[in-house]
């Protein structure tokens, strides 16, 4: 047997060493990523909440209008600006009328010739009557005196004729008084397509709105049906909410509905749903809802997004736990869950979620299961782990 001699030097050395190595093995296994994984956990429990809807939307406003030319002309003016209130009937932009001021005074013209021509037709007819009535009773006199032989049957003929002919006469003068009248109708149909084309050139507010936006200018030319301005109704605002359809189950009109705008995420406003779109977006899996506020708050800007949270009729009993337990593990939503001693992750199936947080376990645990709620690390079954009452948060540097 051969025995080791180390002298002074080297004795302090060794022991140095292994007060090193028992510290860095100490800090491994108590602060190091050796360390277990400190958990805070909870019991499951069986209780009733209040089930709530979360979903993002934006303010949009329910009524809008789009004022631009039935024809393609130039912006002659532009009276209003962006942001400004106008008021019904308000004279907002003018369009070039072009020639249709000459058009107007020429289909004028045309009408009243028309109407002078009908006048005469009406007196031709007019006379055409009176002279049938007087063929017809000296046709009358004359049966009388053939009757009793004082004239001959040619005389006699001779007036039926004269009646024939008043009858050509008087149908002549109705047909012409037919199509005088037509006429005139045709040319008051034009005038008034003429009138309506220089009205439309007058862009007029159909009601009381503020302007959002300006999107011609004087000089600029524009297409039919193309927006000059944008208007909208401040007091028709309210709020698209778009949930997603596997969270949407009880979205119904009337919900009371708690809104925070991006703009002032410290005050919580009241609102309530108004509308529940029939079609959902089948692109982005989304069920669509409008918002209406209980009173619209100053300043509000279209377009602002906004958080909704709508609450739920309240449930019966049933297993809650935080929602801050639920976790995703390998593709499954669940728990952790502490039994005996070990960690194992369990699949769970969720119900409705409430406004402070928890959310149902319709399935997969059992009353007074211990979960996991807050982990410091990404946790795995059999996993080292210890339970503490709360986890500090470490300062960044």
């Amino acid at each position: 047997m051969t025995i080791i001699q180390f002298n002074k030097r080297q004795t302090v050395v060794i022991v140095g060493i292994a007060a090193v190595v028992a510290t860095l093995g100490f800090v491994a296994f108590r602060m190091g990523p050796l360390a277990p994984t400190k958990v805070t956990v909870t019991q499951v429990s069986s209780e009733g909440l209040t089930p709530s809807v979360f979903g993002i939307g934006s303010v949009e406003a329910r009524q809008s209008w789009l004022l631009g030319p039935a024809v393609a002309g130039r912006v002659l003016h532009v009276h209003v600006d962006v942001g400004q209130a106008v008021k019904a009937g308000q004279l907002l932009a003018e369009m070039d009328p072009v020639d249709l001021g000459q058009r107007l005074q020429a289909q004028e013209a045309a009408l009243s010739k028309a109407v002078s021509i009908e006048a005469a037709a009406h007196a031709q007819v007019a006379d055409a009557k009176a002279r049938r009535e007087l063929v017809t009773t000296t046709l009358n006199r004359q049966k009388e005196l053939a009757q009793q032989n004082f004239i001959s049957p040619s005389a006699l003929e001779g007036r039926e004729q004269e009646l024939q002919s008043a009858d050509a006469v008087l149908a002549v003068a109705q047909a012409n008084l037919q199509a005088a009248k037509q006429d005139a109708q045709r040319q008051r149909s034009e005038r008034a397509a003429v009138s309506l084309q220089k009205q439309n050139t007058r862009l007029m507010a159909p009601a009381d709105a503020v302007v959002i936006s300006r999107d011609a200018e004087s000089g600029s030319t524009v297409v039919a049906g193309q927006p000059v301005l944008r208007l909208v109704n401040p007091a028709s605002l309210w709020v698209k909410l778009r949930v997603d359809q596997a969270r949407s189950t009880g979205l119904a009109v009337g919900l009371p509905a708690q809104i925070v705008l991006r703009s002032r995420p410290q005050q919580v406003l009241a609102g309530k749903v108004d509308r529940v779109e029939l079609q959902a977006d089948a692109v982005t899996e989304e069920r669509i809802a409008q918002v209406a506020f209980e009173q619209i708050p100053a300043s509000l800007s279209i377009g602002e997004m906004a958080e909704v949270t709508l609450q739920l009729q309240p449930t019966g009993q049933a297993l809650v736990v935080p929602q801050a337990s639920v976790q995703t593990y390998q593709g499954r939503t669940g728990v952790w869950r502490l039994k005996d001693g070990t960690l194992d992750f369990v699949p769970v199936q969720w119900g409705a979620t409430s406004l402070d947080g928890r959310v149902q376990a319709l399935s997969g645990l059992s009353s007074g299961d211990t979960v996991v709620v807050y982990n410091e690390k990404p946790l795995s079954a059999g996993g080292s782990f210890k339970v503490v009452d709360a986890l500090v948060k470490k300062a960044r540097p």
